[in-house]
């Protein structure tokens, strides 16, 4: 007498295949999730708080991103910026210890950029400091974040947290703010 499983596995087939389809899907929406939706924001070197700095301490943007007013960059901080407060506040915080152990040993610190618009885009800092828009126009209301997170869906004048910058937004604050040549091609892609 011969006796044959491939029956009873033809039937366990379907179940399966759904089940692989399910576990590669989750596999990939997990991946694009972290790869692509805004929000998301990397793991820095150092935990710098925007809440702590710009909101309870009430740093002004520009005191640390001072390439903002005169280039397309806001830039980071230099390494000698932060120890120039923190040689003698909050020196026994192990970030703050971690910060030092840059300065000492002549390092920038290794930031991972989070806000990166695509490379077919022109934008400049400089100009729209100059014009005299706030930070959280666009970034959000950074004074409140521990940690950045990319944000720009534009609400009553301000960005919130968690929306993808779309050129829609940069459209409408040009259309709104009226200007010149602000809704041109050429405005924002040379």
């Amino acid at each position: 007498m011969n006796i044959s499983i491939v029956p009873a596995l033809k039937v366990l087939r379907p179940a399966a295949m759904l089940v692989i389809v399910i576990l590669v899907g989750l596999v990939l929406g997990y991946w694009a999730n972290a790869t692509f939706v805004p929000g998301n924001s990397p793991e820095q070197p150092i935990a710098f708080s925007h809440k702590i700095h710009a909101g309870d301490n009430e740093v002004p943007c520009l005191y640390c991103h001072t390439q903002a007013r005169r280039s397309p960059s806001a830039g980071v901080p230099a390494v000698s910026k932060c120890v120039g407060c923190h040689l003698e506040v909050a020196t026994e915080k192990p970030q703050i210890r971690l910060l030092m152990s840059y300065w000492e040993n002549r390092e920038p610190i290794p930031w991972i950029k989070v806000h990166d618009l695509p490379d077919f885009v022109h934008f400049t800092h400089k100009r729209h400091v100059l014009a005299n828009i706030e930070c959280q126009t666009c970034h959000g209301p950074v004074e409140t974040m521990d940690r950045i997170t990319v944000s720009s869906r534009a609400v009553n004048g301000s960005a919130q947290v968690g929306h993808p910058w779309k050129m829609g937004l940069c459209l409408s604050c040009h259309r709104e703010n009226e200007v010149v040549n602000g809704i041109d091609c050429l405005t924002c892609h040379k």
